[in-house]
């Protein structure tokens, strides 16, 4: 697997959308389902077709909110039952902020508070389906909360960066909780007060056991945050060889190899796995094949396709009418 497990998230959360498409009926491609299957961490690029897969074969645009209130603590790893060992409420979401990378790395979560509100905030970090999953999020720390307080959690309401994908009404008769859009910010507020309330599953012992192993799994994921560099890198400057990435890191081409192929990795497979996630997305786009083979560092439109039929199996002109 290229992707490194900083830009990936936890399996178990892609098996609660495969569960939700099969109730619904929903017909996801067969490769996305089968790729799935005992692996360790879901590549983020691979989330990405699935939520892609996941929307369009909805009827419903409101698919990711219903998702994320249908989320159980199981979906969430050990981090899930992490946050519902937790003595208080704003105990578990201080653990969510510190450790929300072990779900995935789609976001960041931040706890902020006014005079009157505390706010937890969620700033997502999403190409694919951004508001339907901004939604799913939201939805299910609105769901995980309201369970893991015994039912006492009472939100003043959730606030969303984007406009309403449907008749608004039904965001508030989902969730119960009226719904705010264009806010220029994605978050759910509620009293402070309510910081207070005690959980329901709360174990201080089971909790320490738990922490334990989360920092571990942070300190797994960590190790490998090298590639993740290689990665965002590679996509700011696709045209870039080894040596002048190295030197960017502050390594030679030797040493980067070197490093690289501790975690399995070569520089050559990780370059060409993202050049061909980028030569997907852009594909999506009206723009000329050549301007994107020029972009991504190909010396021609000819080489360009031959990487892309070695990639895909086809032609990026092919490709771009299938989609």
């Amino acid at each position: 697997m290229h992707d490194c497990a900083l830009h990936s998230i936890t399996p178990r959360y892609s098996q609660a959308m495969l569960q939700m498409a099969e109730r619904l009926g929903i017909t996801l491609p067969a490769h996305l389902v089968e790729r799935l299957a005992g692996v360790s961490r879901v590549p983020i690029t691979w989330q990405d077709e699935l939520w892609e897969a996941f929307c369009a074969g909805s009827d419903d645009p409101l698919i990711g909110l219903r998702l994320g209130l249908e989320i159980q603590v199981g979906h969430l790893d050990s981090l899930g039952m992490l946050l519902v060992t937790c003595d208080t409420l704003g105990e578990a979401l201080e653990e969510l902020v510190e450790y929300a990378p072990v779900i995935g790395d789609g976001g960041e979560f931040h706890l902020h508070r006014d005079r009157s509100t505390v706010f937890i905030d969620y700033q997502p970090h999403l190409r694919t389906r951004q508001a339907e999953r901004v939604e799913a999020v939201l939805a299910s720390m609105l769901n995980l909360t309201r369970w893991a307080t015994g039912g006492r959690f009472r939100p003043d309401g959730i606030w969303l960066a984007h406009s309403p994908l449907t008749d608004p009404a039904r965001y508030e008769a989902l969730t119960g909780c009226p719904v705010h859009f264009e806010a220029g910010c994605n978050h759910l507020g509620f009293a402070p007060e309510q910081l207070e309330l005690g959980q329901i599953q709360a174990n201080s012992a089971l909790r320490d056991h738990l922490r334990q192993l989360t920092d571990q799994t942070l300190a797994e994921l960590g190790h490998q945050g090298l590639s993740a560099e290689v990665e965002r890198l590679v996509r700011l400057n696709p045209r870039w060889g080894k040596e002048r990435l190295a030197e960017a890191l502050g390594l030679s081409g030797r040493h980067l190899n070197r490093r690289l192929a501790e975690d399995g990795l070569s520089f050559k497979s990780l370059r060409e796995s993202v050049l061909q996630d980028m030569a997907c997305r852009a594909l999506t786009e009206d723009r000329r094949i050549a301007s994107i083979a020029e972009e991504l560092g190909f010396s021609d439109e000819n080489a360009f396709t031959r990487a892309f039929r070695r990639w895909q199996g086809i032609t990026p002109a092919q490709y771009r009418s299938q989609r």
